[in-house]
């Protein structure tokens, strides 16, 4: 049942993001004041209208387009940096995966949404400065992981006689090892991916992230503060779509661990 329902919450936000063009009943950005907060079932709008008018259904399908594109790009640039460090740091295992690891070590004290919103804010603003503060908060969980990892691989026998044989270290790591460590670094990287979302969702709540007017659902929640009272729809909507898709994540997350560490299948 868990299985299912990650595969049919993840594979429904992906459809609703690929097809967002398709499936918007209007423009997200078009404002028609005469529409303002227009509740949910009004003609030609689904879910209603928010304060400009706008039809919050579209604003809802391009945000997903929007939420699943950073946490994707920030879940691949996160996996590639950190699982790279991790994978050296373990195999080399000398003065430069110590301090490696206190880097780790120093990061991991800081809560990652803090961490995130003031990379963010040094930064800037904007798409790609949201990824690249997203990512430099994140990679420290693959480095850690895939360095564990690494450090049980390198012991097996197959690995041994390999570098026995006179094979070259770079080809063992990459051929040997990092085939066994690639479960773990898939795992961390589907449960990473709803954080991601929810984090980005939180920087531009409060003003660091996606700036209006593009349809952002972190943006879409703290643009709805001012009228929780008198349209509750510009909230519950644009939440339910942020909670249902990290749910479905976690879920899948959750199976392919389950799936893929032989440890839990005994």
């Amino acid at each position: 049942m868990k299985k299912w329902l990650g595969i049919g919450l993840t594979v429904a936000a992906l459809l609703s993001a690929i097809g967002a063009p398709w499936l918007s009943p209007h423009d997200p950005l078009r404002t028609d004041f005469a529409k303002s907060l227009r509740p949910p079932g009004a003609a030609g709008h689904p879910f209603g209208t928010d304060q400009l008018g706008r039809d919050l259904l579209a604003r809802i399908l391009h945000g997903a387009r929007l939420a699943l594109f950073i946490g994707g790009c920030t879940v691949i640039v996160t996996a590639v940096v950190g699982g790279l460090l991790g994978l050296v740091a373990g195999f080399v295992e000398r003065w430069p995966s110590t301090v490696l690891m206190r880097i780790v070590d120093v990061q991991l004290s800081f809560p990652f949404i803090l961490l995130a919103m003031t990379i963010n804010a040094i930064v800037g603003l904007g798409l790609r400065n949201i990824i690249l503060s997203l990512s430099a908060a994140g990679w420290v969980v693959y480095a850690r992981v895939v360095r564990g990892e690494t450090l049980s691989v390198k012991q097996r026998d197959y690995v041994q006689a390999a570098a026995a044989l006179g094979m070259g270290r770079a080809r063992v790591m990459f051929r040997h090892v990092l085939p066994n460590v690639a479960p773990s670094i898939v795992v961390v990287a589907s449960l990473q991916f709803s954080s991601f979302i929810v984090a980005e969702a939180a920087i531009s709540f409060l003003g660091f992230g996606v700036q209006p007017p593009t349809p952002a659902w972190g943006s879409m929640l703290s643009e709805s503060r001012d009228f929780l009272y008198v349209a509750w729809w510009l909230a519950a909507f644009p939440g339910a779509a942020l909670a249902l898709t990290a749910l479905g994540v976690n879920l899948l997350g959750d199976w392919l661990r389950d799936t893929l560490d032989p440890k839990l299948r005994v």
